[in-house]
């Protein structure tokens, strides 16, 4: 545990205040129903951003990805990492490469695909072999935002999952309960940090940085309520598939073409 930093504030205190130390070390933390009602899943009442220029009600965002378009090429993880000055050694989304048998499988992602894939051999005959993007799903039930003891992970009302960076204490529980791991704690904030879809762009009409860059449009980014959307078409037409959907955490990122082999 390490000590506070500058970024210390009311609800890092009132939390660690809730903290009883019982006899033999059992830690029990005590959660106020104000605490429990912001960590819902719902969407947020926060400030709508923009400065009232933008109206998140007239918009549910999704995320689409072909997987037989992505080459690998690793421009989307290097536009992250630029557009959201993320940290070495940490990816917001990141590329795995999947080599596919009749009895053996292979999955790598060296350096989240930033830098591209270098050939690799496998000890089996591989029948196939495809590459698959990953972000945050931006769930709708999402478990991150349940487990949050203090609501500072939350669900906007136009669908983006979200992270308040001020109310965080970096307890680290919304890394541990996404089942995608799609969080990890900034080295220098020690803040859970995570995929927005770019949010400071999407809310001026811009597209998320990954999906600017992708030269095979295999990444596309569209408004579940606007007419018309190429996006919204093809989660309403065609065949259309979600990482783990057993968990039922109802993800807002959706595949075409995906293989079984992936989770």
């Amino acid at each position: 545990m390490s000590d506070c930093h500058d970024g210390c504030n009311g609800s890092r205190r009132e939390f660690l205040s809730g903290t009883l130390k019982l006899a033999g070390g059992a830690v029990v933390t005590v959660i106020g129903a104000s605490a429990l009602a912001s960590s819902s899943s719902g969407p947020t009442s926060a400030p709508i951003p923009g400065g009232g220029e933008y109206d998140w009600n007239e918009h549910l965002w999704a995320y689409l990805v072909d997987t037989t378009k992505c080459i690998g090429c690793g421009s989307c993880a290097r536009a992250c990492k630029a557009e959201n000055a993320v940290p070495d050694g940490f990816f917001r989304t990141w590329i795995e490469r999947y080599a596919v048998g009749t009895d053996d499988s292979h999955v790598d992602s060296p350096n989240g695909g930033m830098d591209g894939f270098p050939p690799v051999q496998v000890g089996f005959v591989a029948n196939k072999s495809f590459f698959v993007p990953k972000i945050c799903n931006h769930c709708r039930a999402t478990p991150c935002t349940q487990v949050c003891p203090v609501g500072a992970s939350y669900r906007t009302k136009d669908g983006a999952v979200l992270v308040d960076a001020d109310s965080c204490i970096g307890c680290g529980y919304c890394v541990q309960a996404c089942p995608y791991g799609s969080r990890f704690i900034h080295p220098a904030t020690h803040t859970a940090s995570k995929c927005t879809w770019c949010y400071h762009r999407i809310t001026k009409g811009l597209k998320p940085a990954c999906v600017t860059v992708c030269p095979t449009q295999a990444r596309q980014f569209g408004d579940l309520k606007k007419d018309g959307d190429p996006v919204r078409a093809v989660v309403e037409h065609d065949r259309v598939q979600i990482l783990q959907g057993h968990l039922l955490t109802e993800p807002q990122c959706y595949y075409t073409h995906l293989d079984k082999e992936v989770r």
